[in-house]
This record gives structure tokens, sequence and C-alpha cells, in this order.
């Protein structure tokens, strides 16, 4: 089985079974945002964590040493995503990237926002005019170094 078929597999349990992402996230005990993309290929788990998702997900013993590999990272084709909530966060870095750049480097100098010692949540907003989303990121600061 390749980790894509894993990942298909997955999707297709959790809909089957009438599970939430935040459910399987209690369950392995780490965050959602964390524990999906573990599930969906982009994070390796350790064994214990394997072991929950697979008993939830009824995953077999080779499939459940699949989510413990280090992953091959980057889920999406190099093209512009058409999935529209996808193409909005696209879009997000077209429109913003340049401002995020320069107000970092203004505020940190020359480096970057890891992506590896880094945390993300979500939650919902509630609004009269309509419910907000509220994506929250942060990650270690990286200054480049001179050598």
């Amino acid at each position: 089985m390749t980790r894509a078929e894993l990942t298909e597999k997955v999707l297709a349990t959790k809909l089957k079974k009438g599970l939430t992402w935040a459910q399987i996230a209690k369950e392995v005990g780490r965050s959602p945002v964390w524990t999906t993309a573990a599930l969906l290929g982009q994070m390796t788990m350790n064994r214990e964590e394997a072991q929950k998702a697979a008993k939830l997900l009824a995953l077999a013993d080779d499939e459940m040493a699949l989510l413990q590999v280090v992953p091959m990272r980057g889920s999406l084709d190099t093209v512009v995503p058409v999935d529209p909530t996808i193409y909005r966060f696209h879009e997000l870095v077209q429109v913003y990237g340049t401002t995020w750049k320069e107000l970092i480097h203004e505020e940190f100098g020359d480096g970057i926002m890891s992506a590896i010692d880094y945390e993300m949540s979500l939650e919902r907003m509630p609004d009269p005019k309509g419910d907000r989303v509220k994506i929250v990121m942060h990650g270690k600061f990286l200054p480049y170094r001179k050598y």
C-alpha cells in the first residue's frame, strides 16, 4: 500500500464511522491540526500515536507502520490549486506574501518563520454577519547566518 492509498483509506473510514478530526485527535492525543496533517500523510506519528489511530480507524499492522514513516511532504501539485478553499490560501500568499515578508524582516531581521518548529490552530468565531474562520499560526524565527 502506498501512503496516498492509506490516506484514501483513512478518509473513507473516517466518513464511514462518522468521525470528526477533533474526535480522532483526542484519541491520538494531539491537536486536530497536527493529527489531520499526519493522517493526510504530512507528519510522522510515533508508535503510540499510530497504534491509537490504527485502532480507531481499523488499520492493519502494515498500515499502522506506514503512519510512522517519514513522509514526502508537500501534498499539492505545483500548479495553482483549483479547490476554492485551498486556492484562497494561495491567494492570501499572492496578495499578502510580500507584506508578511517585509513585516517579518522589519521586526526580526533577515530570516524566515519555521514550518518545522511551528504550531497552528483553527477555530470558528460566531458573527452575526456569518461565522468567521480564525487561523493562528506561529513558528520559530530562524535567522539566516553568515559563514
